[in-house]
């Protein structure tokens, strides 16, 4: 039997500072809920010792095992100058009831064939090449850098041509351990993987579906180092924080570069002024030194960002039971929380239903909430901004930097469980995390191509009502995530004419194709011939300088 103080991530910095811990406390026992029994020895009822600071657990031993159907915690005194406060996990095993009707009556069983188990490093990896082996036409293993310790961010890539992006293939992503000690989400994105590759094996047509229209990637642990260090305690005593952060004491999850505040001060200031676009905002100078805050872990997930043309990922979390979707900080710098939408607040409102209304839990009105907050009103979504207020979230700068629509997926109430929960929590989130792989496919998809059929990269898609643009890929091709609707769709690129089309977004899943071709302008064209021989075209107003010096000379 553990106990710690807990301390909650989300709660507001005055929270955090303060000291909140029991020092002593007496455990009862009952098998009715009515008549209660002290635990004893033989110089009468224990009194268990408590915490002497914040954040180191303690673990107490039972005098003699016990059974029983029900538990009681009595503090008996706390930490003067706090309140009571205390987090408590509890070691047992079940039993059969004698008359079976409480046994097993609310447990979850599996039958999918899985590696229920924690995996440290190297096992995480040898089950990566176990899944590589079975199903090699469809997976790839590589990575995207190095942590600060020097261990590999594995990924796994799940596709019927892996290795390269296909033309008019979304590419979608899920990652986990960014807070190292967060890792029943990396044990899912393991058990994932397995379980995508025994069904396509097996001829799922389901999965079968969505790999060969679909380029997956999985990433299970952002942060092994901090994993390392929280998977040596294990899921008893490693605490709410031990292994949060990186070798280097830096949180991954709010450590990209804070977009929002340079999109808001250029859409306050005057007109005139040298504005940030909507969309593919620049990453600033300073971020970009060597001298700045930021984890190496960080910098390779930027690059992989930038690498990929994503379309939608999640990323998850745990210590809670609900979605969050950005914005992830408030405008108002006077204010902790504030529901704070981007303009495709529809489009994250319908992700983030898409999980949560899938999982065994997270929508069920009679479960109890895991902390102080309760989501139930927003049926298990919840606006990051509105929840607290983050700067330089990876869900944020994913949408302000790239094509990529990102969320946080906080998949369970404890972020360590034990492995015997595993099967459980499998169960929980099996179809919610196929579901929002699934959405994807929703919006409009096409490919933007000049008169000569050549895919035009870097176009600007728009669409009107949105202000939100996305650009297409190296290849010319896009993906827009939209929900139902009838759409005007623009299309802009350099030296390009300008075209729009009405888009339709039906119910169905499946995107709705929307290609464009556009021709250069007569300028672009007029300066491919002169480039062409040699020459460069004069612009206008050189030209008109050069008359009117002329004219000036003859009128001398």
């Amino acid at each position: 039997m553990s106990n710690s103080r807990r301390k909650h991530p989300q709660l507001a910095p005055d929270f955090l500072e303060r000291s909140n811990w029991v020092t002593s406390y007496r455990v009862l026992v009952s098998n009715d809920s009515h008549a209660w029994t002290a635990v004893r020895n033989e110089s009468g009822d224990v009194i268990f010792e408590g915490n002497s600071e914040k954040e180191i657990p303690v673990l107490n031993m039972l005098p003699v095992p016990l059974v029983a159907r029900y538990i009681r915690i009595n503090p008996r005194s706390w930490f003067e100058e706090g309140s009571i406060c205390m987090r408590l996990e509890i070691l047992g095993c079940p039993l059969p009831d004698p008359n079976n009707y409480y046994h097993r009556r609310n447990e979850m069983t599996t039958t999918d064939n899985l590696d229920f188990k924690h995996h440290n490093y190297k096992e995480m990896r040898q089950l990566m090449k176990t899944v590589n082996k079975m199903c090699p036409n469809i997976t790839r293993i590589y990575n995207i850098g190095k942590s600060n310790q020097g261990l590999k961010l594995y990924a796994v890539e799940i596709s019927d041509n892996p290795g390269e992006h296909e033309v008019g293939e979304p590419e979608f992503r899920y990652i986990a351990g960014a807070h190292g000690n967060e890792v029943l989400g990396r044990e899912l994105i393991l058990l994932l993987m397995q379980f995508m590759c025994q069904e396509y094996l097996a001829g799922n047509p389901r999965i079968v579906h969505l790999i060969e229209d679909t380029r997956i990637h999985l990433l299970p642990s952002v942060n092994p180092d901090g994993y390392d260090k929280a998977y040596k305690a294990g899921s008893e005593l490693g605490g709410w924080s031990l292994g949060r952060w990186t070798q280097d004491g830096i949180d991954i999850n709010n450590n990209f570069p804070d977009l929002n505040s340079l999109l808001w001060e250029s859409e306050d200031q005057k007109k005139g002024k040298r504005k940030v676009p909507n969309h593919h905002i620049p990453i600033p100078d300073w971020y970009l030194s060597e001298n700045a805050t930021v984890a190496v872990e960080t910098r390779a997930i930027i690059a992989w960002m930038e690498k990929i043309p994503f379309v939608l990922g999640g990323n998850l979390q745990g210590g809670e039971l609900v979605v969050a979707y950005p914005y992830d900080m408030v405008r108002s710098m006077w204010k902790t929380q504030d529901y704070t939408p981007t303009p495709d607040d529809h489009v994250f409102r319908w992700l983030a239903y898409s999980y949560a209304s899938t999982h065994r839990l997270m929508t069920d009105a009679r479960r109890r909430a895991c902390h102080t907050e309760d989501f139930q009103k927003e049926d298990g979504t919840v606006n990051g901004a509105s929840w607290h207020t983050v700067a330089g979230s990876i869900n944020d700068f994913s949408y302000l930097h790239t094509n990529c629509f990102e969320l946080s997926i906080y998949v369970g109430c404890d972020k360590y469980p034990h492995e015997s929960e595993l099967p459980e929590e499998w169960e929980n989130n099996r179809e919610s995390l196929i579901v929002f792989m699934e959405q994807v496919h929703r919006g409009i998809k096409g490919i933007v191509k000049d008169t000569h059929g050549k895919g035009i990269p870097n176009a600007i898609i728009s669409v009107e009502g949105v202000n939100h643009d996305i650009r297409t890929g190296a290849d010319g091709d896009y993906w827009r995530l939209l929900n139902p609707g009838e759409y005007v769709v623009g299309v802009k690129a350099e030296g390009y004419t300008a075209a729009t089309k009405t888009c339709e977004v039906g119910y169905d899943m499946g995107a709705t194709r929307c290609d464009f071709t556009i021709s250069k302008t007569n300028l672009a064209r007029i300066k491919e011939i002169m480039k062409k021989f040699g020459k460069q075209p004069i612009s206008m107003s050189i030209r008109r300088l050069r008359q009117r010096s002329r004219q000036w000379r003859q009128q001398r």
